[in-house]
């Protein structure tokens, strides 16, 4: 009697062949593992980021296609970027960076307009320039978070970018069908970024998430990457939020979120 392996460990393998993925933020945290995994699954990747060292060591890492280093909040390089690209694509991923957190009384208002920009104006600029180079029924990848959907002091902002990208990506994936739009929620995932946010507190806090959440341990890129892949291969997802936080919003206790 012969052995088979099933199926469903083997049909993932190539799913995503003859596919191209875009991460704009992809030379490190959640992007880097969203190509990476992207690759395994058969895509051809393209990345982009600010700093070119550490995106020319992440495109060797997944033997990406081709990067490109330029800052997502200029908004004319986002464009010329996707004009530039020499094939249709499949599907775009945005990461963005870390949230502005900042009490009224402290808050710096040149940086809070920053963070406007980041979470809306690129998110706009991406959605538009990106799906004039998608093949249907490709799909535009958010990352949003899940720590502004309580009040809190120092959490003014945030919690109006959080509230505004579910609607935002909704109405998006009308206007842009048939290419598909859906936004990631993430609580706290231990990325780089997190690392650079946290500092000496970051081994208190997996400390403290590994004790309380539902999950029993952190959230990391790896698991982000997985959702990410399903929405990329399961066509019938569109203009929806989907919540990766290990559980954390169940907790009485809000602590950082992304």
């Amino acid at each position: 009697m012969t052995s088979a392996t099933p199926a469903a460990a083997t049909a993932h393998e190539q799913d995503l062949r003859g596919q191209t993925v875009v991460l704009v933020g992809g030379s490190s945290g959640m992007g880097l593992e969203t190509a990476r995994l992207a690759r395994g699954h058969g895509a051809e990747v393209v990345l982009t980021g600010r700093d070119p060292d550490r995106l020319r060591d992440a495109a060797q890492q997944v033997d990406a296609r081709s990067t490109a280093a330029f800052d997502v909040t200029d908004l004319s390089r986002v464009e010329q970027f996707f004009s530039s690209l020499p094939e249709p694509i499949d599907h775009v991923m945005f990461t963005g960076g870390g949230p502005y957190y900042s009490p009224l009384a402290d808050m710096d208002f040149d940086e809070a307009r920053r963070d406007v920009v980041d979470r809306i104006l690129v998110t706009l600029a991406i959605a538009r320039y990106g799906a004039a180079r998608m093949r249907p029924p490709g799909t535009l990848l958010f990352i949003g978070g899940t720590g502004g959907r309580q009040a809190g002091v120092g959490f003014t902002l945030i919690s109006a970018m959080t509230a505004a990208l579910p609607p935002l990506v909704a109405n998006l994936a009308l206007e842009l069908a048939p290419v598909r739009v859906n936004l990631i929620a993430a609580g706290f995932v231990d990325t780089p970024l997190s690392a650079s946010l946290l500092g000496d507190q970051l081994e208190a806090r997996r400390a403290e998430l590994r004790a309380t959440l539902p999950i029993g341990r952190v959230v990391g890129p790896a698991d982000v990457a997985a959702l990410a892949l399903h929405l990329m291969t399961n066509t019938a997802l569109t203009g929806a939020t989907y919540d990766i936080d290990g559980g954390q919003q169940l907790l009485s206790n809000r602590g950082g979120s992304r």
